[in-house]
């Protein structure tokens, strides 16, 4: 009995994905939860898993389409026929569930190296999307490379060294891998990237922005977090300056609302948040991903450096969860840790700021006598919604959080 997968939801108001990589070929053999499939929703990857045992029939889509939602996505033939129904009919009900699930997938599937569904097609050689592009720009027919990889497998070097062979055989310069003629590439804008291109183009049209910059003495700060990383460290943590960044901005919120609230459509209503969920932007291999630390205000400081920690391995693994970038109620940007000193971050819609901070900075400061001394600088910079946030409200509540992390002990006594 032959029956179709139904892609089903896989994130709240997603209604297509990109198909990242098939796992199977048709004619393959597949075992019930064997991973099939890779897709990529708004912002995570997803693993899809067979729910039968038998043999895949037809693929319906191929690597890098967008394949919707509630439409099939392979055909499997499967034996037992009144299991195939029971199967099908279980599947219909976890679809309606699965919208809240947290699958995900790890970024080792997702190397160049890859096979695209044409390299693991009957009759065709077996290499990377990478290494046919480079034989079509060269003009070589896989086919008539012998490759030295898994399953025969045209690895770069093979077809570096058949191009050298065709030359001496020929007499003719030795084909390189790199072409000579300088092209311009073109490349369609997909995954992340093409969902931060939208969502930072619809933040950027609906709210307008404005800048509101800062410097803070974190000397203080880093001293307290030396005191206590090393008794952070025994239990598995490591300390950085982002959780009491975060533990300042949580008691400073309740002071000025409008930081922590959310505006309708046309602007006629706002929320004011109870919950306060930290977002924190990371840089990863996928692109741009924004996890965020949940109800930080009844966290210890050790609770949120602990998620903190979590958070970006899951982020530089691929592994997050949809829940897990979901929420957030205001951002963070840490730019600092590649370089810069001073940005103007881009709003996460539908959050009414964020703030990016610069690198430390050892510098020269007059103390109260007037004295030069050296200390430890970070430059701040806060975008706000001017829809809901003025910039006198920007300065007080800037200046609230400044003096929280200047004199990191006047926090002691409000920590949870």
């Amino acid at each position: 009995m032959k029956i179709d997968f139904i892609l089903p939801d896989i994130g709240e108001g997603i209604v297509e994905c990109e198909l990242v990589d098939w796992h199977v070929s048709e004619g393959m053999a597949v075992t019930e939860d064997q991973s099939v499939a890779d897709v990529m929703t708004d912002k995570a990857l997803v693993e899809i898993t067979s729910m039968h045992t038998g043999t895949i029939s037809k693929l319906y889509y191929k690597k890098g389409e967008i394949a919707k939602v509630h439409h099939p996505l392979f055909e499997i033939e499967v034996a037992d026929e009144n299991q195939a129904i029971q199967d099908v009919t279980q599947n219909q009900e976890e679809n309606k569930l699965v919208a809240n699930s947290d699958m995900s997938i790890t970024p080792e599937n997702l190397t160049t190296e890859a096979p695209s569904i044409s390299a693991l097609a009957p009759g065709k050689a077996i290499a990377s999307p990478a290494v046919r592009r480079l034989a079509r720009e060269n003009n070589v027919e896989l086919s008539q490379v012998k490759g030295s990889g898994k399953n025969g497998r045209v690895m770069k070097q093979d077809l570096d060294n058949f191009a050298q062979n065709i030359a001496s055989e020929n007499h003719q310069q030795t084909l390189s891998i790199v072409p000579d003629k300088r092209t311009d590439k073109v490349e369609a804008i997909k995954g992340v990237r093409a969902v931060m291109a939208k969502q930072m183009m619809e933040s950027v049209s609906s709210i307008p922005h404005f800048t509101y910059a800062e410097e803070i003495d974190v000397t203080k700060l880093d001293a307290l977090r030396q005191e206590l990383k090393t008794s952070f460290a025994d239990q598995g943590a490591k300390l950085s300056m982002m959780p009491f960044l975060m533990k300042a901005l949580a008691l400073t919120i309740p002071h000025f609302p409008e930081l922590n609230s959310r505006v309708n459509h046309d602007c006629t209503e706002i929320t004011y948040l109870s919950d306060i969920n930290i977002g924190m932007a990371a840089d990863t291999p996928l692109g741009l991903l924004v996890p965020n630390v949940k109800n930080v205000q009844s966290l210890s400081l050790f609770e949120v450096c602990q998620e903190v920690n979590r958070l970006a391995d899951m982020a530089r693994q691929g592994k997050l969860k949809n829940h897990e970038m979901k929420e957030g109620t205001i951002t963070i940007s840490n730019i600092g840790v590649i370089g810069g000193t001073v940005a103007t971050p881009i709003i996460s819609k539908p959050e009414v700021a964020i703030v990016a901070l610069g690198r430390v900075q050892t510098l020269p400061r007059f103390d109260d006598k007037g004295n030069v001394e050296a200390r430890k600088v970070m430059q701040i910079s806060w975008s706000g919604d001017h829809r809901v946030i003025d910039g006198a409200t920007m300065a007080r509540f800037c200046n609230h959080w400044k003096a929280y992390l200047e004199n990191p002990v006047t926090m002691l006594s409000h920590l949870r």
